[in-house]
């Protein structure tokens, strides 16, 4: 059986897969790189994380964005008739919620790059200039932002883990396909 690119009724499909993976590892790299670009000492090794640290997150944006739009074309395969009422009714709000802080942390950042009254260029991967949103620079702008963006950052990062936990339950104590079916593809013969 030759694995699908594709989702099917059961199964996540390479597209869905890959996707998913590379976003969190993303994410989660994102948020230890945010954590030790603010606390290094050196300025100079400082500026060049933040400047992968902002190329990271242009490019977690367009996957996100590029994954969202996957699922709305591709059908979701259900949760397995073991998971219960709560659960089914809580899941896609947790999927929103994490969707919905993978869109907002770079657009916050952005937003911080944008307002910074230091108006340095934004260059994702040394490939060419972003040009910043069209707001207006200031001292108190940049403020609200960068508190933004942090608190976006740890509620994010929260939501994250408690995702890792609930796939680490639905494996280890209900035993049941949640996980497996975004590790392993769907077949085209299912």
């Amino acid at each position: 059986m030759q694995s699908s690119i594709t989702n099917t009724p059961t199964r996540y499909g390479w597209a869905m897969i890959i996707l998913h993976w590379l976003i969190g590892i993303i994410f989660i790299g994102q948020f230890v790189l945010g954590v030790v670009m603010v606390r290094i000492e050196s300025q100079r090794m400082s500026f060049e994380l933040i400047q992968l640290h902002k190329s990271f997150g242009f490019l977690l944006l367009g996957l996100i964005i590029l994954r969202i739009a996957w699922r709305l074309g591709n059908a979701t395969p259900p949760l397995p008739a073991s998971v219960g009422t709560l659960e089914r009714k809580t899941a896609p709000l947790a999927h929103f919620a994490l969707y919905a802080f993978q869109i907002a942390l770079p657009l916050s950042g952005w937003a911080l790059v944008s307002v910074s009254t230091l108006e340095i260029p934004t260059m994702p991967f040394n490939q060419f200039v972003m040009p910043n949103l069209p707001l207006t620079d200031s001292d108190a702008a940049e403020g609200f932002w960068s508190a933004a963006h942090w608190y976006l950052a740890y509620a994010g990062i929260a939501l994250v883990a408690l995702h890792i936990v609930a796939a680490l339950r639905h494996h280890f104590l209900l035993r049941d396909s949640v996980l497996k079916r975004i590790i392993t593809p769907s077949s085209d013969g299912e």
